[in-house]
């Protein structure tokens, strides 16, 4: 392990592997394909990035989130280490551009959408490469079993017969025993492989609350847990409407959601990463890739539709291993809800079918057009055009991606880009010949590196700020040098992209199979029944709940969750009180408390809690002060 010892050093800074890092790490560099789940903050990355840079040629990430994907690449370039993502979101020419560079080894790491897997172009580019490894990251993604089922990376096997010697790496936070086994199965191991970590939280403390009003409980809880958290919400409405409640009750508070623009979720994900905002209220857009270990706590006002999903979001708290808290907030309504959402998420096949048309149509696609196109698309638009439900016209067109037809991104953060398509001679003579453009191309060439070579990330309004000249006039020498083809231009995109994967076919030729239709459904509805036993069941230790679900079974009781503490409720005796004296003056550290206060915080029973503070009077370690709260000291 020293060489990667000494990698993980001088790129990360850190001295030491968690143990299940260093099993993966080894195992995949010994040619081995490998399965490794470790849970959300665990640290995935580093168990192939570490390797990447040890091994000769290029590892190839497979992931299905352009933005994480993005996100990971410039965070490998901030530490010197080349990289780059290819998705949906580029034109050819980009991406046959940066295949090139990787065939001659300009990349330590390539990250490719699954869907770009199969095109001509990848597959011809690939047998050129020099490959060490390929990872795929959100292995659970192939499996029919899993959550987020995705055919595009049925793909992912078909190229190992290109590679046949290469192993792979499978990354997931999420499987369960069934999910896990069809992974290794899909990806065609050569061995059973895995390797696990202890998905147990001991710092992150479970709690369910039964509430009459999940609005007050929230304003309690906030108050009570001091420090940064998220409040996940289902809808986007509610996501302002929450935050505006904090910030009436002078709690500094902001919203977040997948309908703002990207430099409005980028600068409210800034202010909250650096505390100016304590807390964000988000629908579950918000939270991949964010990097902040001292989220203190993520509470859900609405209940997430799976284990899965709530585990990873839960997780987002404590990941600096402080003591934090994950608290679901339900009542009796939520069961209603939960299951109408079933027909919201599963149309009915004619309704789909309907849905898939009229979005071509809306796109101006022709029957038999549109393959490998990409269009960009406002849903909100289509719907108002079609009087259709933004929320059923979105699962509609999510479900048929899981067929392979289409594809639909998420709001995309592609900025500016240029390339030089002259060579350096011939944009020496260019210049002579047309004085005009000389300035504005050495600007250009003095702003930025690799023109030449690869697209390069361009800021127009730093130009114009640097040559003192306007933005219109910047973008009008962009567009005229690429017209005389000179560079090659793609101006910022932000809009989500509705892609062909396959050409447009009418509706009775899209082919939705009603088997697959009432599989994914009853896996759904299994999943969401497997989410009312966690909350609406108080029979076993929260934690222990959702680490069977996960296959693991040799969990202890966490004596932390409301479950665990319940169990205590009735127990008087001397033992009790003083560890319930303990737990209060641990409370009081933070600040002075009433006794109701410390009653919902501690879940005490009444005749406890006074028998505690009693003691603790006696021996003088606390005291009431004037508003009638307690405190610490004489």
């Amino acid at each position: 392990m020293d060489k990667y010892l000494s990698i993980l050093k001088n790129y990360w800074g850190y001295d030491s592997f968690r143990p299940v890092q260093a099993e993966i790490i080894d195992s995949i560099a010994s040619g081995k394909d490998t399965l490794g789940l470790m849970p959300t903050g665990g640290g995935k990355s580093i168990t192939f990035q570490v390797p990447a840079l040890d091994k000769e040629g290029i590892c190839i990430v497979i992931s299905p989130l352009i933005a994480l994907m993005n996100d990971q690449v410039e965070k490998l370039k901030s530490i010197n280490i080349k990289a780059f993502a290819i998705h949906s979101g580029l034109t050819y020419h980009e991406i046959q551009v940066a295949l090139d560079n990787a065939v001659f080894g300009a990349y330590k790491i390539l990250y490719v959408s699954p869907e770009r897997l199969s095109t001509d172009i990848f597959i011809a580019k690939l047998k050129a490469m020099n490959v060490s490894f390929i990872t795929v990251d959100e292995a659970h993604c192939i499996s029919q079993w899993g959550y987020d089922f995705r055919p595009s990376y049925l793909e992912i096997a078909r190229i190992r017969k290109y590679l046949p010697e290469i192993p792979i790496l499978a990354l997931t936070a999420t499987a369960t025993p069934e999910v896990i086994e069809d992974i290794q199965k899909k990806l065609e191991f050569r061995s059973e492989n895995v390797f696990i970590d202890d998905f147990t939280r001991e710092n992150l403390v479970y709690f369910v609350r039964q509430s009459d009003s999940k609005t007050a409980d929230l304003i309690k809880l906030v108050d009570w847990i001091k420090g940064t958290g998220i409040i996940y919400v289902r809808n986007r409405k509610n996501t302002r409407e929450i935050a505006k409640h904090l910030q009436r009750n002078n709690i500094i508070a902001d919203f977040y959601h997948a309908g703002l623009t990207f430099e409005k979720r980028q600068y409210k994900q800034q202010l909250w990463t650096s505390e100016k905002i304590r807390i964000m209220v988000a629908t579950n857009a918000f939270g991949m890739g964010i990097d902040k270990s001292n989220v203190r706590f993520v509470i859900h006002m609405d209940l997430p539709d799976s284990p899965e999903a709530y585990f990873q979001e839960a997780g987002r708290a404590g990941r600096d291993s402080k003591k934090a808290y994950a608290v679901l907030l339900v009542n009796n309504h939520d069961k209603t809800v939960a299951r109408q959402r079933i027909s919201n998420l599963f149309p009915e096949i004619s309704d789909m079918k309907r849905i898939y048309n009229a979005a071509a149509n809306f796109l101006q696609v022709p029957v038999g057009g549109g393959k490998g196109m990409a269009y960009e698309f406002d849903l909100y638009e289509f719907a108002t055009a079609y009087r259709l439900s933004a929320i059923v016209a979105y699962n509609a067109l999510k479900f048929i991606e899981k067929l392979g037809y289409i594809e639909l991104t998420d709001e995309l953060n592609n900025p500016s880009r240029v390339y030089f398509l002259l060579g350096r001679d011939d944009l020496y003579k260019f210049q002579i010949g047309n004085r005009k453009f000389d300035g504005f191309i050495k600007l250009l060439l003095r702003s930025y590196t690799g023109l030449f070579s690869n697209y390069v990330a361009i800021d127009e309004q730093m130009l114009a700020k640097r040559a003192n000249i306007s933005y219109d006039l910047v973008y009008q020498y962009l567009v005229k040098l690429s017209q005389l083809k000179v560079i090659n231009y793609i101006p910022r995109r932000k809009s989500p992209l509705y892609i062909f994967s396959e050409e447009r076919l009418d509706e009775k030729s899209l082919h939705i199979p009603n088997e697959f239709y009432k599989e994914r459904r009853q896996r759904f509805e299994q999943r969401m029944e497997a989410m009312l036993d966690y909350a609406f069941s108080n029979n076993e230790c929260r934690s222990i709940k959702l680490l069977k679900y996960f296959g693991q079974t040799s969990g202890k009781p966490c004596e932390q969750c409301d479950v665990c503490k319940s169990r205590l409720y009735d127990d008087e005796s001397n033992e009790r009180i003083e560890y319930f004296a303990g737990e209060i003056l641990n409370a009081l550290k933070k600040d002075a408390q009433y006794l109701g206060e410390l009653a919902l915080m501690l879940e005490i029973k009444e005749s406890v809690l006074e028998k505690a503070v009693r003691i603790l009077l006696e021996r003088e370690q606390i005291h009431y002060i004037e508003d009638g709260r307690i405190a610490i000291g004489e």
